[in-house]
C-alpha cells in the first residue's frame, strides 16, 4: 500500500517517466522481499536492517553502482514516508553508499563511425536499410537517449529549421540542431516510409518493417549488429553512441555547458565525465610523442 502511494506520488507529482517509476517499484518490492522472511516491518526497520540488505545485494553480485541506485530509491521512499507522517525518522540516516570505481565512457573512434556511416555495403537502399542507417545517424548525430529515440514522432522533426524536439527525462523538452546531411536522410526515410503504405497508424518516427512503433530492443539489436561491423569491443549499445557524440564534441572544442544542454543533463557534473576521456587521450599522445615520456 505504501509503495503504491509512493509510486503514484512519483508519477503524478514528481512527473517521473513510467520507466523510472517501474524501476523504483521493482527496487522497493525487492527490499520488501528481503524483509518478509525476517518478519521486519517496513515502517519499523533500522539502519542495521538496511546494511543487512546491502550486504545481501553485494553477495548476490550486484555492483556498487546498482546498490547505490537502490539505496537512493530507499532514501526517496523514506523521505516520502516522513513527509506523510508515517515514520518519525529515516533508517537511511548515516548509511554510507559503497564507493564506485571510476570508469571512462566507452566510445567508438570517429574514423570508425565515418567508415560505418559511409558504407554502401552495410546499409542497403531499401526501407530497412535507410531506417537502420537513420537510427545510427540520429543516435550519433544528436546524442539522444534510446528512450528518446523510441518516443520521437514525425512532427518532432523540423526539417525547415533543421532541429529535432526531444522529450527527455522528467518530461523535460529540449531542442537539438541537426546537420544538413541528416536532414536529407530524414527526408529520404519519410518518403520511403510513406511509400510502404503501412495499414496501421504508427505514431513513432522510427517503425519496424511492419510499420509498427519501434521498441527499445528493436533499436538495440540494429545498433549492436551495425557496430559489430567496425568494432570488437563488448559494449555496442545506443548509449555508446551517446558517449561517442559527446566525446566528439568535446574533442573538437565544444563548450562543456553546450554539451550539457544537448545531452539534456540536469547538472554539469554528469557531463564532466567526458573530460576524462579527453585527458586520457592527451596522456596517450604525450606518452607516444614526448621524448621524456
Amino acid at each position: 500500500m505504501f509503495i503504491e502511494r509512493f509510486t503514484q506520488y512519483l508519477q503524478f507529482e514528481k512527473r517521473f517517466s513510467p520507466h523510472t517509476v517501474a524501476a523504483y517499484r521493482r527496487d522497493l518490492h525487492q527490499f520488501t522481499d528481503f524483509l518478509v522472511p525476517l518478519n521486519l516491518d517496513l515502517l519499523l526497520i533500522t539502519r542495521q536492517d538496511v546494511r543487512g540488505w546491502m550486504l545481501e545485494l553485494t553477495e548476490q553480485g550486484f555492483t556498487p553502482k546498482t546498490v547505490n541506485r537502490k539505496l537512493s530509491v530507499l532514501r526517496s521512499f523514506y523521505k516520502f514516508l516522513q513527509r506523510e507522517g508515517l515514520v518519525n525518522a529515516s533508517p537511511m540516516t548515516h548509511i554510507q553508499a559503497p564507493k564506485i570505481p571510476k570508469r571512462l565512457p566507452v566510445v567508438i573512434e570517429e574514423q570508425k563511425m565515418d567508415q560505418l556511416l559511409d558504407s554502401k555495403l552495410i546499409f542497403d537502399t531499401g526501407f530497412s536499410g535507410i531506417r537502420n542507417r537513420l537510427i545510427l545517424e540520429l543516435l550519433y548525430g544528436t546524442g539522444m537517449r534510446l528512450a528518446e529515440l523510441v518516443g520521437l514522432k514525425d512532427q518532432d522533426v523540423n526539417l525547415y529549421e533543421q532541429y529535432i524536439k526531444v522529450l527527455g527525462k522528467r518530461n523535460k523538452e529540449r531542442i537539438i540542431p541537426v546537420a544538413a546531411p541528416l536532414v536529407k536522410l530524414i527526408k529520404d526515410y519519410l518518403q520511403e516510409k510513406l511509400s510502404q503504405n503501412f495499414d496501421n497508424k504508427a505514431t513513432a518516427l522510427i517503425v519496424t518493417n511492419e510499420g509498427k512503433n519501434a521498441y527499445p530492443q528493436f533499436i538495440y539489436r540494429i545498433v549492436k549488429s551495425s557496430l559489430s561491423n567496425i568494432t570488437t569491443q563488448d559494449k555496442k549499445s545506443p548509449h555508446v553512441l551517446r558517449h561517442t557524440f559527446a566525446t566528439a564534441l568535446l574533442n573538437n572544442g565544444a563548450d562543456l555547458n553546450a554539451i550539457k544542454e544537448l545531452l539534456g543533463h540536469a547538472s554539469l557534473a554528469a557531463t564532466q565525465v567526458y573530460t576524462h576521456n579527453s585527458v586520457e587521450k592527451l596522456k596517450a599522445v604525450y606518452k607516444q610523442a614526448h621524448p621524456k615520456a
